[in-house]
């Protein structure tokens, strides 16, 4: 399993440099950039890390299918594979759906949106030449001068189970968002139920200390604040509805003292010897990439950077 970072949205664009060069010499496999309306374009953090870096992966987390044409999105990432060949990562998926009305792109259909899209996708980094009339591409003739080699994978970020099964269609894996643990990973790849080849790239929540109380009590609005409105990722674990009802008794000092083994799934929560295990967790349950958001305060973010290869990589390997 490849084990890496991600960069918050709310981080300043020029601080992606730092954090690439930091995680490429700690020995770090990945970043992966977030685009999120209306932040900052992974294309342009991605381009960046790539450059600053000779080794380091960079994952795009997510580009709106319908934000871009799909030959314009298949050229930017043909381009950001030529600057670096095998160092790319492309996700791609639906975007907030409000956030694609606020720009006039709205699908009516988003699952045969981001199915035509990754398809066209696919097949232009692949060299082929397209000449099709989709609901939302319609192509014709349009081939990429200069395809990308090697080809790299294009994955879905998606949720619900429509776009799942999608995902199983017509991407190379999955983009699992924050606090997708162990069960739920499971659950998307069986529900995308891939024919061929897959993998599952998923964000998780760091926060360590030595004290374990310290390092959950960090993380805690931030689980009362989703119980409120869950994710597919959160609802997914086992132990949900117990979890809801211990947020609606105790609140945030509930969530603190819930069982050990409910923040497995939630993330690298507690000790070190607590992330551990879930990195452990997740690589059992699939998961190929795995990379940790840090706080999106810039320097804690770097703290929290230099404790994932100074402490967390040497634990796990």
């Amino acid at each position: 399993m490849q084990l890496g970072m991600t960069f918050p949205r709310e981080l300043p664009a020029p601080l992606v440099v730092d954090i690439a060069e930091r995680l490429e010499a700690g020995g770090a496999d990945e970043l992966w950039v977030i685009e999120d309306c209306f932040f900052t374009t992974g294309v342009s953090l991605a381009a960046t890390a790539l450059a600053g870096t000779s080794r380091l992966v960079v994952g795009i987390g997510i580009m709106p299918a319908v934000a871009r044409t799909a030959p314009m999105t298949a050229m930017e990432i043909a381009t950001l594979c030529a600057l670096a060949p095998g160092r790319l990562i492309a996700g791609i998926g639906h975007g907030v759906q409000e956030w694609m009305d606020q720009m006039g792109v709205r699908p009516a259909s988003p699952v045969t949106a981001l199915t035509e899209v990754i398809t066209a996708v696919r097949a232009l980094l692949r060299g082929e030449r397209l000449t099709t009339d989709g609901d939302y591409v319609r192509l014709t003739d349009v081939a990429l001068e200069y395809p990308p080699h090697p080809v790299p994978p294009v994955l879905a970020g998606v949720r619900g189970p429509k776009s799942l099964a999608a995902a199983g269609r017509c991407a190379d894996g999955l983009v699992l968002a924050e606090l997708s643990g162990p069960t739920a990973v499971r659950a998307a790849v069986a529900t995308a139920a891939p024919a061929g080849p897959f993998s599952a790239a998923a964000f998780s929540v760091m926060s360590i200390a030595d004290d374990r109380a310290e390092a959950r009590r960090n993380v805690a609005p931030l689980v009362v604040d989703l119980v409120g409105a869950p994710p597919p990722g959160l609802r997914a674990a086992p132990f949900f509805d117990d979890l809801a009802a211990l947020v609606a008794r105790d609140g945030a000092d509930g969530v603190v003292a819930a069982p050990d083994d409910w923040w497995v799934e939630l993330g690298a929560i507690g000790t070190l010897d607590d992330a551990v295990a879930h990195i452990s967790a997740m690589e059992a349950a699939g998961v190929s990439s795995l990379s940790f958001f840090p706080a999106p305060v810039a320097d804690v973010a770097l703290a929290q950077v230099d404790q994932f290869v100074g402490d967390v990589l040497p634990a796990t390997r």
